[in-house]
């Protein structure tokens, strides 16, 4: 089970993340967004060794144009679609990418058959005239009654008080955002290892 870490904003906790040897982090290209970064703050990190953590860029409604530009500083970076773009769009990007599904009911998990060559599904909670950011979980529940091929990222609210549970869920990978931070766009380092303490728990109690 992997791990991202989305909405990185700050170069030194970046930084303490990739020595974590976290899977994923997320950087946000949309400004309504208080996690939201700019191409200044991607120049400076372009020059950082990502070592074994790959960077994953998300964008919403963006232009084919700025979503070229952003991702030319990276090395084999992933796209994150998280508004309503189309397949077609989704798949104009000669580079993994990812689409978020926005879960209110049962209903919504029809959307994923739209998007058959992401290489993964995240999963997030609806909230009307909101593309992200909710802090709210959406019904696990749903998940249970439902069959998957491509791999599945559960987003949405997650954080050390129902990451177990998450885990329990066994999707391909946790995103986790508002859950570890002290303050909307602050990220807390104290929360991440908390969190990835009990992922590693979990997957440890598994073994035995």
């Amino acid at each position: 089970m992997k791990l991202k870490v989305c909405g990185i904003n700050d170069k030194n906790i970046l930084q303490s993340i990739i020595k974590l040897d976290v899977d994923y982090v997320g950087f946000i290209f949309f400004e309504k967004s208080p996690r939201c970064v700019n191409l200044d703050f991607i120049r400076e990190i372009s020059v950082f060794d990502f070592r074994n953590t790959i960077p994953v860029c998300v964008f919403v409604n963006s232009n084919n144009s700025f979503i070229r530009e952003v991702i030319s500083f990276f090395e084999k970076p992933i796209i994150q679609f998280h508004g309503d773009e189309t397949q077609i769009f989704c798949d104009s990007f000669d580079t993994h990418y990812w689409k978020a599904v926005r879960i209110s009911n049962q209903e919504s998990f029809k959307q994923i058959t739209s998007y058959p060559n992401a290489k993964g599904i995240l999963l997030d909670t609806f909230e009307d005239k909101n593309y992200g950011g909710t802090g709210r979980s959406f019904d696990w529940s749903f998940l249970k009654t439902n069959s998957f091929t491509q791999n599945l990222i559960l987003s949405g609210g997650i954080n050390d008080q129902n990451m177990q549970e998450a885990c329990k869920l066994s999707p391909w990978c946790i995103d986790i955002n508002s859950g570890v931070e002290s303050a909307p766009g602050k990220k807390d380092l104290v929360k991440i290892n908390k969190i990835i303490k009990i992922k590693h728990n979990y997957e440890e109690q598994r073994l035995t």
